[in-house]
């Protein structure tokens, strides 16, 4: 008989090769997308040569005889690997209280979420071509935006100052560690803070024209856009209807007050509110609604089959 404690190391292991294996495969089909393919690729790709399938141009289908330990994982980010030229994705996250807070009244964010979920994060941008952050999370948070807690590549850095504001002090300017692109407003004296490139963007009222933006983006090859935050960044993205797809991670963590998450134009009546379709992920402690915002709408029940689900 296997000793309890051994049992259990061991599944644990198999758990944690399975989500690996799985993760080099969503690596390396983000690698072909890129044209970026090469033989170190092909590490810990054994026996995954059947798990995902392509029909059309869609997102591919996980197959069914993909190992539990994995699915979850392919399930959760195969649709960013429909992504082409021609055919580009936009996905935006935010991590937030039950009561709809991204940080405390004085800017406290660290962590509203757990560390699955900042793990999460780090998926989502070595997945992403490039990953977009606002001026004043920059200077809030100073951040790194790079891969760190998972293995892949770091994306292109995209920081949107569109009045020049942010001085070269900070990390995203000065690390060397990744492609940085600050975005000016049309019209504004514009000087590249460090080691940043400048794309100047057409602008209306200090507001950038944030579909010009993308067009820049994928004309530059960047086809898998992430909007990291913050809330303002990602509210501006969705009410312009830039979004393929918004993550929302929500933490059972209650702040009282402090700054929102989505803030968008008020609807009169609930049947003009936004409902998109999604799916509902655990990690962790956290509840994570993957919505699809280009699928149809969900509708919303008009009927009770007392249909209740523990989850977690």
């Amino acid at each position: 008989m296997v000793p309890k404690a051994l049992a259990t190391d061991s599944a644990a292991n198999s758990a944690a090769d399975l989500v690996q294996r799985a993760w080099c495969l969503l690596l390396a089909t983000a690698a072909r997308r890129r044209g970026a393919w090469a033989e170190q690729a092909a590490v810990g790709l054994e026996g995954t040569g059947q798990w995902l399938s392509w029909h059309g141009s869609g997102a591919p289908t996980v197959a069914a005889q993909v190992p539990a330990g994995a699915r979850p994982l392919l399930e959760l980010y195969a649709p960013l690997c429909a992504a082409a030229p021609g055919r580009p994705l936009t996905i935006a996250h935010l991590g937030q209280s039950l009561d709809g807070h991204i940080a405390t009244g004085s800017g406290d964010s660290y962590y509203v979420t757990g560390p699955d979920n900042v793990r999460h994060l780090h998926r989502l941008r070595a997945l992403c071509d490039a990953v977009i952050v606002g001026a004043g999370t920059v200077a809030r948070d100073d951040p790194q935006l790079t891969v760190r807690h998972v293995e892949g590549a770091n994306p292109v850095r995209v920081i949107l100052d569109p009045r020049a504001q942010l001085p070269a002090r900070y990390r995203v300017f000065t690390d060397g560690l990744a492609r940085t692109v600050v975005v000016h407003a049309q019209g504004v004296a514009t000087v590249a803070p460090g080691n940043a490139e400048v794309l100047v963007v057409p602008h209306t009222d200090g507001r950038l024209d944030l579909r010009a933006l993308l067009a820049a983006l994928h004309a530059r090859g960047l086809n898998v856009v992430f909007v990291e935050g913050g809330g303002a960044t990602v509210s501006g993205f969705l009410e312009a209807g830039l979004l393929d797809r918004l993550h929302v991670a929500i933490a059972p963590l209650v702040t009282g007050s402090g700054r929102r998450g989505l803030s968008l134009p008020a609807r009169d009546k609930i049947a003009d509110c936004l409902r998109p379709a999604h799916r509902v992920f655990t990690m962790g402690g956290d509840v994570l609604f993957d919505c699809d915002l280009r699928a149809p709408s969900s509708a919303a029940s008009t009927s009770s089959n007392d249909d209740i689900t523990r989850v977690i």
